[in-house]
């Protein structure tokens, strides 16, 4: 699994946001030019409880419903924002065939779809005739998509919303848990798992706690799955 920042949600500053109208706009791009003007879709009601569009919530649950070329094309043009907050000219030929796409641009070229699929699913929506504002902060995902997930990913959809009421210290300390598991599922010792903690920015002891418990966990675990039952006195050999 790819390294990710501990801190999920995405803090844009108010002076680096475009702000778009509220008032209704058609969700199709219609542009034939071969490039298409992207600028910030600033949501006030929604972006306080974004995520980031490279999140760990995003691969995870989002994804699933919205495709990897999406996705891939939804991080692409947040980092484009990120660069050039006032908005920039995509090329979309070019950024077809950056992300493994082709560069064919007719109604059905999975370019085209990818980003209809950003209108479709209330991550972009068309201002104006060549010109898409996207979401920089990814709200969580609708129930309504939620329920078409694996039964895996919902259940953990649930725990990530319950973690979501706890306080902020304690949600750090459960993500530094959840990740130092899987890396010594992965084989990781406890001073390896330590020091890739660090590396994502979580505090020493917050990365010191979370590698003793992931691997008393896994080495618990270990001893449950190679230990064998012990011969009852009189049972046959």
């Amino acid at each position: 699994m790819p390294a990710f920042h501990p801190t999920d949600v995405v803090a844009v500053p108010p002076s680096s946001r475009l702000a778009i109208p509220a008032s209704p706009v058609s969700n199709r791009l219609t542009t034939p030019s071969p490039t298409v003007r992207i600028v910030r879709w600033e949501d006030p009601v929604a972006d306080p409880l974004g995520l980031a569009p490279h999140s760990r919530y995003v691969e995870l649950y989002w994804l699933g419903i919205i495709g990897p070329s999406t996705t891939w094309l939804l991080r692409r043009l947040a980092y484009g924002l990120e660069m050039q907050p006032a908005g920039f000219d995509l090329h979309m030929a070019d950024t077809a065939r950056a992300l493994g796409l082709g560069d064919r641009m007719g109604r059905n070229a999975p370019f085209r779809r990818a980003l209809a699929r950003l209108v479709t699913f209330e991550l972009a929506r068309a201002h104006g005739p060549d010109e898409l504002a996207v979401r920089t902060s990814i709200p969580p995902l609708p129930l309504r998509h939620l329920a078409k997930l694996p039964e895996s990913l919902q259940r953990g959809h649930r725990q990530w919303q319950a973690e979501q009421r706890l306080p902020q210290a304690q949600q750090i300390r459960h993500r530094a848990v959840r990740l130092a598991t899987g890396l010594a599922e992965a084989g990781r010792t406890r001073d390896q798992i330590e020091q890739q903690l660090g590396h994502w920015h979580f505090h020493p002891a917050v990365a010191f706690q979370a590698a003793e418990a992931a691997v008393a966990s896994d080495g618990a675990s270990d001893r449950g799955r190679t230990t064998a039952p012990r011969p009852q006195p009189g049972s046959a050999s």
